[in-house]
């Protein structure tokens, strides 16, 4: 009989070459391209057989999917949790401001990824990114619209998307100033000028 340590052992060891994949494909992705990267350039990369890419995904489509899907969730679930632990609208929008700055600091790889090959998705798994997006800009909608009194939920979702590229854009540039310095320095600045972005009054409507 398989002890209860041993299944858990494997159930963790077969999640971290899950997690290696993942980390592979959007590193390799990135450069490379979705449709330039062969199941065994994976697996060479992760430290396993192409074959055995298998045993964790149906095939390089699904890579592509779960990778993507799981990002976005995880900025939904983290926007969420940024929300419900601040006091207020203002600690809100900070916070959020954050959490987007370090999730592009921290993984450029995929968010070119989604830039470049977010077409190689299945339909259904378009679909299902989209709606986690949508949901993620609602979150920031809805913070803002304490902020903006009165202020158009579709102007809203501008600031938001303009916040988004302005963040989201900057991490390529990073990479070519000597990273650490350049993150130190990029930090701050980034949510310093989001967040002025952000609270620019509205333009008055003619």
């Amino acid at each position: 009989m398989t002890e209860p340590s041993q299944t858990t052992q494997r159930s963790q060891a077969k999640e971290n070459r899950r997690q290696a994949l993942l980390s592979a494909a959007a590193a390799l992705f990135a450069v490379e391209g979705f449709n330039r990267v062969s199941l065994e350039d994976l697996g060479a990369a992760a430290g396993v057989s192409g074959p055995a890419v298998y045993r964790h995904f149906a095939g390089k489509q699904a890579v592509l999917g779960a990778l993507l899907l799981s990002v976005s969730q995880d900025l939904l679930d983290g926007g969420r949790r940024v929300v419900a632990e601040s006091d207020g609208a203002a600690e809100a929008l900070a916070g959020l401001v954050a959490f987007q700055v370090d999730f592009a600091l921290s993984k450029p790889d995929v968010i070119r990824v989604q830039d470049q090959d977010f077409s190689s998705l299945t339909d259904e798994d378009q679909a299902e990114v989209r709606t986690l997006q949508r949901s993620y800009v609602e979150l920031w909608v809805e913070v803002l619209s304490e902020l903006h009194a009165g202020t158009e939920a579709a102007e809203l979702r501008v600031r938001a998307h303009a916040t988004f590229g302005l963040i989201n854009s900057t991490p390529h540039s990073v990479r070519s100033h000597g990273r650490r310095l350049a993150i130190r320095r990029a930090r701050p600045l980034l949510e310093s000028m989001a967040l002025a972005a952000l609270m620019v009054p509205a333009v008055p409507r003619d």
